[in-house]
């Protein structure tokens, strides 16, 4: 289960790599401005993000393999009709709208789902290394990517990632399974009493499902405490550095290809810094781990603006090693304290905490472009990530005033301590 998920995230990961390459080569042909095309993206980021907690209950009521099935073909569709777009609300529609319902139904809310259901041991590395796979085969796609789009154009890479994304179809349709119980066995570690076993939510509409989740965790402290971090996290990865390296790299003279590489070395290490991070998320406090990953990302962006050159010389190199490091490590804690909080309901709630995650890295894509549009240079967005960044630790420091609800555990399959006793009753 978990090898076919992290193929499924990574054949859906390949376009989401492309909106930094191709932003140029958009901008020259059809003469769109930065600040238009970035638009494009954060409607990709923001329904990425906004179709996460309902397709984690849909995946309830129709099962993983016919929502992970159906997101591959959006974003095989999506992929390929943008090479018949002439204007720009096609980009919208196809990067957008298309592409951002497909990888949004198999987002992070996916991740939890196959965690929470078919592992209880070593959960906190199988959230890390899925996470991984994802985010990292966006980046590793990056410099062939690039090179097909410099030597072929972009159209070309544009229809390598709608077949990437059909060729893995099969396999989710062979291979996937919703329940242990289905294959005969139970959850991996998993005790006849484990809360884990049981339905992650109760039967019924994905949507009343997935609105009554957010309705009762949008009352404690720890899920918006959780959201705003999360939120500043997409601002800083997805929304900054994932859309706007790779064009402000190019404005200090370094070629489409090189940029595009050393992103991709963030994608390399992102694979060693998340499955690290899942596994101290088993041994340490989530809470401090996610305020020292946001406050060394902050530090990092800071230093940043002055490490751009046309060359990548080993100050950019060390940024690179410590920023990929860092790049999602905040994902296996935030799923850990979402399940702790909220239950067995820890998957839905965590697919709307993604979403403010997906909502900052929207903001965060058009905000650059539009700062790149008017100022000339990326300068402020850097520092400006970087500040947010600091304040994202703040926020998680503050989840430690919460601690006791680690000691009582979750009153029951369905709801976590987080919730308010009358809520829980109500349930």
């Amino acid at each position: 289960m978990a090898a076919v998920a992290f193929v499924a995230l990574v054949g859906a990961a390949g376009f989401r790599a492309t909106p930094s390459v191709m932003l140029q080569p958009l901008h020259e042909e059809f003469g769109w401005s930065l600040g238009t095309i970035s638009a494009a993206v954060s409607v990709n980021l923001l329904l990425f993000g906004l179709t996460a907690p309902f397709a984690a209950a849909l995946m309830e009521k129709l099962g993983l393999r016919r929502v992970v099935a159906g997101a591959l073909v959006l974003v095989s569709a999506g992929s390929g009709l943008t090479v018949f777009m002439q204007q720009s609300w096609q980009l919208i529609l196809c990067w957008g709208v298309l592409v951002g319902l497909g990888t949004g139904s198999m987002a992070l809310g996916f991740v939890a789902v196959v965690a929470n259901r078919w592992f209880v041991a070593r959960r906190g590395l199988v959230v890390g290394v899925l996470t991984a796979g994802g985010a990292a085969g966006q980046l590793v796609f990056l410099p062939l990517l690039a090179r097909l789009t410099g030597d072929h154009g972009w159209r070309v890479a544009a229809l390598t990632v709608a077949a990437v994304a059909l060729s893995v179809v099969p396999l989710v349709w062979w291979r996937l399974r919703d329940r242990p119980a289905d294959l005969g066995v139970t959850a991996y570690g998993a005790g006849p009493d484990d809360v884990a076993s049981l339905p992650v939510v109760a039967p019924g509409s994905a949507v009343r499902t997935a609105l009554s989740s957010l309705r009762q965790a949008a009352r404690t402290r720890p899920f918006w405490l959780l959201a705003g971090g999360f939120a500043i996290c997409g601002a800083t990865t997805n929304g900054l550095v994932g859309t706007h390296f790779i064009p402000a790299a190019h404005d200090h003279g370094m070629t489409q290809t090189t940029a595009a590489s050393l992103l991709a070395l963030v994608g390399l290490f992102d694979i060693a810094g998340t499955i690290a991070s899942g596994w101290l998320t088993d041994r340490v406090d989530s809470r401090w781990l996610l305020a020292g990953y946001y406050a060394l990302r902050g530090l990092s962006l800071l230093v940043l603006p002055s490490l751009f050159a046309a060359t990548a010389h080993p100050s950019m190199v060390v940024f690179i090693l410590f920023y990929g490091l860092d790049w999602v490590a905040t994902v296996p804690p935030t799923v850990a304290l979402c399940r702790e909080y909220f239950g067995a309901r820890g998957a839905v709630v965590f697919g709307w905490v993604f979403a403010s995650h997906q909502f900052g890295a929207a903001i965060a894509a058009t905000g650059a472009g539009l700062v790149r549009d008017r100022l000339g240079d990326y300068d402020a967005a850097w520092y400006g990530a970087g500040a947010l960044a600091l304040t994202a630790s703040l926020l998680s420091l503050s989840l430690l005033i919460g601690r006791r609800h680690r000691d009582t555990g979750p009153a029951g399959p369905g709801i976590g301590l987080a919730y308010p006793a009358a809520v829980i009753t109500r349930s």
